[in-house]
This record gives C-alpha cells, structure tokens and sequence, in this order.
C-alpha cells in the first residue's frame, strides 16, 4: 500500500503571455478548451492543469518529449518557475502561499534539487561545494564537515573530498551535485534529467548509484526525464505528459500494458515485455506439481527470474503472504503470457 501523500499537484497552470492571470477569473470552461482559448489569446500555456500526489518514500517520474512540459511542472513545484494557478501542497501547506523569506527557509531545509547542469562552484573542492547549502543553513564548521562527510560516503567520492571540480569526470561531479543536494537531509528530492548529459556506460553506472541510495533514505521523488527505460528502472508510478498535458499516470506496467492512447503506446512500444511482467501474472494453478519447487513472490519481475526457471524446468511457485500458493510459472505460462500481450492488449497489472 502507497504511504501518506508528501506531495499533492493540483490543477497546475503556467502560462506564458501578457495577461495569464484573467483566463482563471470566473471560468467554467474545461482545460483543453480553457488552452484553446488562451493560445487564440497570444498566450502559450506551457503546463495546463497538471494534477498528481507523491507519496511518502515513492519515486514519482514525470516524462516526456522535449517541450511537453515536465520541467516547466518540476520548476513550479519550487517556485523556480512561478506558477499562474493551482496548488503545490508539501505535507498539506501549500508552497504557492508562502512568502519569499518562507520559500527560502523551506528550500534550505525541506527540498534538494538536482539539474542536469551540475552547477558546482569551481573555486571549491569537492567538501567545500556540498557543505555550500549547509552553511547558507547555519550549522558550525563541525556539523558541515561531518554531514558533508556522510554524504561523500554515501555517493561514492570518498578519496576525492580535495579535488575540485575541474579534476572530475562528468559522473563524479553529478555524484558531487547528488550529494550536495542531499547534504540538506531533504524531505522531497526533485531531479530533472540529473544523467541526460552523461555517457550511457556512466549514465547506467548513476541509476544504479541512484537506486541504491533511495534504498537506504527513501525520499520522496519527483524524477524528470526523456528516456523510459531509465524510467522503467527507477519509478514506482509514473506520468507521461504531451503538449502541457498529463496524458496518463500508473505504474510502468500500467502504462506499458494498458496505454491510455496512442501517444502512450507509441512511447512504450519499444519497451520489451519481459522488463515488466511480474510473477503473478504468469502463474498458474496446477494442482499436482512437483513438491519442492523454488518459492518466489507474486512481485518479482520475471527477467531476473529467468535463471531460476532456466534451473527448475518444472516451474517456480509463486506464494504470497503467509506463504499462500498463488500459482505456478512454467516456460510454457511464461511464453503464454507474452503471446498474449503482444497480440490482444490489456492484462492485469501488479498494484504491490
């Protein structure tokens, strides 16, 4: 079950233009026609009525192409980007009713933010640019050095504390910006496109730092990026947003195997479906099975399945809680199950 909401979007609105601000005056019109009636107006609505919760501890990856919007709704979320409408609500306070002063305090204690531009500054080593934030925040030189310590551990750098950024490769300086980011212990970490600019091999390289981490601190994230199969790695839900819209919202699998339209379809068309099936989906019941089988849980995906089942010919049993027999994969239910989605469209998706 998803946790408490950390953070609720709702009916976001930015709108680039001379006068955004009198479309939301006494307007009963639905956004799709509210957007139609704002660009004949001479204004481009950049983010039209964007709405979605992140929950406590969840990756929540927003994607798109280039210019649908996703980093116009991320830099609302902060206020980097101020926006005409709607609310930003962290832990039920909503951010679009802060003050200046408050907005700063919050920034410093509650958000981390990474961007694709790592942003260090290239006067200070390694130390000295993540404990940066920590001194804006007041602690002590002691309280920099041992919370700057721990984050440098925590990414990877250990060793390189004294290098400073023009001594780093293109990873370890988005390493530096990651740990930089968290130094401030954030309640909500937003990244937009933090590995787009880095080589595949090291791209891959920062997911896997990046999974590992949120393992160990379970943030609640708001994840920007292009690619859906860095998507498909790293998000527990997702949307997709064209043109300013959310198109759809749900967890890859949803998305994948039960797309909203074709716009949908056509960006997880490519996505092999074994990346995305889990064990349930393929069990079934069979009632005089070898005893013994290996035991898996209805959750696991089954590409890291499959060497199990390459050992076991006569099937994994799938069991849940209390060890519950929920069914039996096979090859044969396995190859079953992928006919059946590439050629007859929606089947059950996981919600665990």
């Amino acid at each position: 079950m998803p946790g408490p909401v950390k953070l609720s979007c709702r009916n976001l609105w930015k709108v680039y233009g001379p006068d955004p601000a009198r479309f939301f005056v006494g307007s009963s019109e639905g956004p799709d026609a509210l957007a139609q009636k704002m660009r004949a107006g001479g204004h481009m609505p950049a983010a039209i009525d964007a709405g979605f919760d992140v929950h406590v501890g969840e990756t929540f990856v927003i994607m798109g192409l280039s210019g649908s919007g996703k980093s116009t709704v991320i830099r609302c979320l902060s206020r980097l980007i101020e926006p005409d409408h709607g609310q930003v609500l962290l832990d039920g306070e909503d951010l679009l009713a802060k003050s200046a002063q408050e907005l700063i305090e919050i920034r410093r204690h509650k958000l981390g933010m990474v961007f694709q531009n790592f942003g260090l500054l290239p006067h200070l080593n390694v130390i000295e640019n993540i404990a940066f934030p920590l001194r804006l925040q007041g602690l002590t030189s002691a309280q920099q050095r041992d919370r700057a310590s721990h984050v440098i551990d925590l990414v990877g750098l250990k060793g390189r504390e004294h290098s400073y950024p023009s001594q780093l490769s293109g990873g370890q300086q988005q390493r530096v910006g990651i740990a930089r980011s968290l130094a401030v212990e954030p309640e909500l970490w937003l990244l937009d496109e933090p590995f787009s600019a880095l080589d595949p091999l090291i791209r891959r390289q920062m997911q896997d730092e990046f999974l590992r981490i949120q393992r160990v601190l379970k943030k609640s994230i708001v994840f920007i990026t292009h690619d859906f199969m860095e998507a498909l790695r790293i998000a527990d839900r997702m949307a997709i947003m064209r043109d300013g819209r959310i198109v759809q919202i749900g967890t890859p699998e949803e998305l994948i195997l039960n797309p909203a339209d074709d716009y949908v379809a056509q960006f997880t068309g490519e996505v092999p479906r074994i990346k995305i099936l889990r064990a349930h989906q393929c069990a079934v019941a069979i009632a005089n099975r070898p005893e013994g089988l290996p035991q898996v849980g209805p959750d696991d995906r089954m590409e890291g399945l499959l060497p199990k089942l390459a050992a076991s010919p006569a099937g994994l049993d799938v069991v849940g809680q209390g060890g519950a027999y929920l069914g039996t994969v096979t090859a044969t239910s396995l190859v079953e199950t992928l006919g059946r989605i590439e050629g007859a469209g929606p089947v059950p998706v996981a919600h665990g």
